[in-house]
Formats: C-alpha cells, sequence, structure tokens
C-alpha cells in the first residue's frame, strides 16, 4: 500500500469533536454527582433507557459506560466507553460495544471489517447521542438540563 493512499487521522478534528463531546458530558456528569449511576428516558409513551454508569473516578479523569436499551433483539444497542480528561477538558471514546479497545486508524480491508477512520466515526458518533438524549431524555433525579444553557 502505497503512503498516498495510507489513512492519516486527522488529529485537529478528532480533538474538536472530544472537546464537545466533553462539553456534552458536563450535564450528565453534574446530575450524577457522587451517584455512580444514571439513567435517562427517552421518547413518551413506551420510553427507551440509556445508562450511564461511572466505571472509574480519579482527580484528572473519569471514565463512564454509556448504553441505550436494544430497539429490536435483532439490534444490539450501543454501548460506549468513555474517558473524559478534566484537566484537558476531552471526552474520548476508548471501548465500543461490541468491540473491545477503539483504536486511532486500522488497516483496510481487516478481518473485522472495522473502518480506517473507526475512532472519529465512534467519537462523532457519541456526540450525536448525547445531543439526542439531552434533547430528548429526562430523568427523575434533579434536573440535569439548566434553562437557557447549552451544556458547560
Amino acid at each position: 500500500m502505497s503512503n498516498a493512499r495510507r489513512y492519516r487521522l486527522n488529529f485537529r478534528d478528532l480533538m474538536a469533536q472530544c472537546e464537545s463531546n466533553y462539553a456534552r458530558l458536563l450535564p450528565f456528569i453534574r446530575a450524577l454527582g457522587e451517584r455512580d449511576s444514571l439513567d435517562l428516558a427517552l421518547g413518551r409513551g413506551r420510553p427507551r433507557t440509556v445508562h450511564i454508569r461511572v466505571l472509574e473516578r480519579s482527580p484528572y479523569t473519569t471514565t463512564l459506560r454509556l448504553q441505550d436499551q436494544a430497539l429490536h433483539d435483532a439490534m444490539p444497542a450501543p454501548r460506549l466507553t468513555v474517558r473524559l480528561y478534566h484537566d484537558a477538558r476531552l471526552a474520548e471514546v476508548t471501548e465500543a460495544s461490541p468491540f473491545r479497545r477503539v483504536q486511532a486508524r486500522y488497516p483496510y480491508p481487516n478481518s473485522h471489517m472495522h473502518q480506517r477512520d473507526e475512532k472519529a466515526q465512534w467519537n462523532r458518533f457519541l456526540g450525536e447521542w448525547l445531543a439526542h438524549v439531552h434533547d430528548h431524555g429526562r430523568d427523575a433525579a434533579p434536573p440535569w438540563r439548566r434553562s437557557g444553557t447549552t451544556g458547560d
């Protein structure tokens, strides 16, 4: 494979996405407080649940697992592990179900059919998912949305 065809990670775009994801996660971090989990209902009628669980807390990082409820038995629910770096104000997807660790880039083609830019795609997906949960989720706990703010 020639260098001209080799995928190059766009680090600037990835960091911008990770900054945005961090800002979108802040309301949920505030709502968690000292709790280890938070369940959010999405939709009306038969709402589905998004479960946010703290896997690890340290002074500079927090690791969360976000899991949506499956819509159908044949379609597995998304489950992401996200590490928040509080000093840098970044949040990145480190694992995506059903795969283990998400790498920055993959050779293509590969046996698991990962896309070359899998990490960037998972981080974009996280941003879109968080925006949807923020706009449509509700919790019985104290409000995690402040009127007039967009997440910070």
